[in-house]
Order: structure tokens, then sequence, then C-alpha cells
């Protein structure tokens, strides 16, 4: 049963260590990756003089990007399907409608809003991002517009033989026109690869796309809605243990306090307290023969001032290692040190010593901080 329980014991206190071993915090790191975006479910809307559903058209887009940071990430869009356009007329109470197809590739910056405003975090359900760029529209079966313009033309000579042009900026063929556009993407994540987005996005491009003469530039609106894919890991994980407790070694001293009447003297001029830095080599806790002269002063300024006491602290730099070494060799530095003056004939009642490892760094200089600082006073 005694050996039962001990090990029972043995195996909790192994478990407790363990366990505080793993103390510490998980962080995101950003993965930049390619993703596809597939967006057949659109709508658009040319603006226009006619009844907003009479300039609604039916809407599509294809999309592969890269995501470059957490922020900022780059795409190639392919829009298409067909625009709208029309015209009212008064006086003969007639409308002209008409409509044309286009492809227009573009290419967009986008930033994440939701990284920006809330941090990076890659289980977010919801992302809205933004984005803008500019592309080209290439227009082309405009053959409805120049059936419209006769239309026109036919009915205004019909009632007041005026005459006029009615659509002046009518194209024909294939038309090649730059446009800027900017918008908002909405995902919605299924997991890490996959997300459903929405997207909404405002065009603008040169006054002649409609064939009308507006004297001002034309606009359509497409709204978008599709899934989008990201190849590979989109981020990794990465442990940061907790930083050890600092380890001080503290040295009881239990003294027999005698009181002795005071003599009435005048007091002795204090001596100045003495400083020295003792330099280790990186990794080491030997003292060097070039150091060894600093111990010597130290003992004599002890041998001297016999009311004085010393103190001596360890330290390493943080430069190399980890906390767990760096804590081991300032406490050997500081000890290395305790010993060399107890050799000396230092009584340990004068002397205490502490180590702060290199959580602390008295000098700016990295290689400076792998020292023991001895001050007697």
């Amino acid at each position: 049963m005694k050996k039962t329980i001990l090990s029972c014991l043995m195996l909790l206190a192994g478990l407790s260590a363990s366990a505080q071993e793993q103390k510490g915090t998980t962080e995101y790191v950003f993965e930049p990756h390619w993703y596809v975006q597939v967006q057949p479910v659109g709508a658009q809307y040319t603006l226009g003089e006619v009844d907003f559903k009479d300039l609604l058209s039916y809407n599509v887009q294809a999309a592969v990007g890269r995501q470059f940071t957490k922020l900022w990430g780059a795409r190639l869009a392919v829009n298409a399907w067909q625009s709208k356009a029309g015209s009212k007329y008064e006086y003969a109470g007639k409308e002209y409608k008409w409509n044309w197809k286009y492809i227009a590739p573009s290419i967009d910056g986008t930033l994440n809003l939701s990284n920006a405003l809330c941090g990076y975090n890659p289980n977010r359900v919801f992302n809205l991002s933004a984005f803008a760029g500019i592309g080209l529209n290439i227009g082309f079966s405009n053959d409805k517009a120049a059936d419209a313009k006769t239309a026109i033309k036919n009915e205004v000579l019909a009632n007041d033989n005026t005459g006029f042009d009615p659509l002046p900026y009518l194209w024909d063929g294939t038309k090649v026109r730059l446009f800027g556009q900017a918008g908002l993407i909405a995902d919605f994540k299924i997991n890490d690869n996959w997300s459903i987005n929405a997207e909404v996005a405002a065009n603008t491009l040169s006054d002649k796309y409609n064939s009308k003469k507006a004297k001002n530039w034309d606009w359509y609106f497409n709204a978008l809605l599709g899934v989008k894919y990201n190849f590979g890991k989109t981020y990794s994980t990465r442990f940061i243990p907790a930083p050890e407790p600092e380890i001080r070694y503290v040295e009881k001293i239990v003294e027999k306090i005698v009181e002795v009447p005071a003599k009435a003297e005048e007091p002795e001029a204090k001596a100045e307290p003495l400083r020295r830095d003792i330099f280790f080599a990186i990794g080491k806790t030997v003292i060097r023969k070039s150091e060894q002269q600093k111990v010597d002063e130290v003992v004599a300024y002890l041998n001297a001032n016999p009311e004085a006491k010393v103190n001596i602290t360890g330290y390493a730099d943080a430069g190399t290692g980890n906390d767990r070494i760096n804590d081991r060799l300032a406490a050997g530095r500081a000890d290395v040190v305790v010993k060399a003056l107890k050799k000396a004939g230092i009584a340990a009642s004068r002397i205490s010593y502490d180590s702060k490892g290199a959580r602390v760094q008295p000098f700016a200089d990295n290689d400076s901080n792998r020292v023991s600082i001895v001050i007697a006073e």
C-alpha cells in the first residue's frame, strides 16, 4: 500500500511539473497565401434615366488573388455580362431601351478592415475588406443602341420635323475603355479554406459608355455573391512559454547581537564605497586572470574597512541563451566571486549576493552584461 501511494504521489508531481512547463500563450502567425473567388450570382445597375428595374441586368465575376500580410492583398478579377441604358421622350410618350455586352478585367488592392480595426484573428467568422483598382471595360454587341437611335429619330421627325442626334456617342464594333472601381467584400468563414463572400462595387468610366451625351462620367454598380477558396495554410501557431520566476539566492545569516555601551568618540570618516565590475566570457562562470585584480582590490578594501560589507549581483546578456540558461550563468557568476572572497578570508557574514539573470541589463552594450557587479561599502 505504501509503495502504491508513493507511486501515485510521484505521478501527480510529474504531471504537475509538466503542466508548469507548458504554461504560456499560443500566438497566431499569419501565412501568405493564394486564393480564388467565383461569384456566379450577381446583379448590375447601370445609372440611367428610365425606371430602376429596367436598368438591372445579370452579372458574374471570377478572381484570383494573394494575401501578402494580415492587412494587404491584391487580386486580378474578371467581371462580365451586360449593361443597360434608356431614354424617355415625353412628347412621344415612349421609352427607348437598349443593352450591350462587356468583359471587364481589373487589378485591385485589398485591405482587411476587420484585422486593421480589431486585430488579427484567423478564427473570426466575419471579415470585412475594402478594395480599389483600375481595369479595362471591353464593350461589344451594341446593335440595340443603333436600333434605338433610328427609332428615336423617326419618332422626332414624325412629330416636329426638327431632326437631331439622340445618341451622339453611339459606338459599334468593340470599344476598350479605362475604368476605376472601389467597393467592399464581406467574407463568412466556413473553415480555414472555404468561405462565402458577398461584394458590392461602384465603377465609373467614360461618358461614351452608354452612347448618350450627359457631360459627366457614366457609372454602373455591381452586387455579387459567391465562394472563396484559400490555397494551403492561412496561418500557423506559435507557443510562447511564460517567463520563469526570478531566481533569488538568499543566504540566511544568524548573528548574535551584543549590546556594548557606545563610547563618546568622534565619528570617523567613512571610506567611499568601492565598485568593481567583474566581466566574464560568453557562457562562462570562471574569473579570468585579467579580472582577478578587481577581486584583489575588493579584498583589500574589506580588510582596510572591517565594518564594510559587500554585495555581489550576477548578470547574463539577453542576446544569447534563454531564461533558464541565463539564470544559471548569472547565479554562477555571483557564486564564483563569493567563493573567491571567502577564500581570501572575508567572513560570510559580510557577504550578500543576488542574481538577475538576463531580465535586468545594467549596460547598453550586450556583451558587457556578462558580469558580476561588486559593491563594497
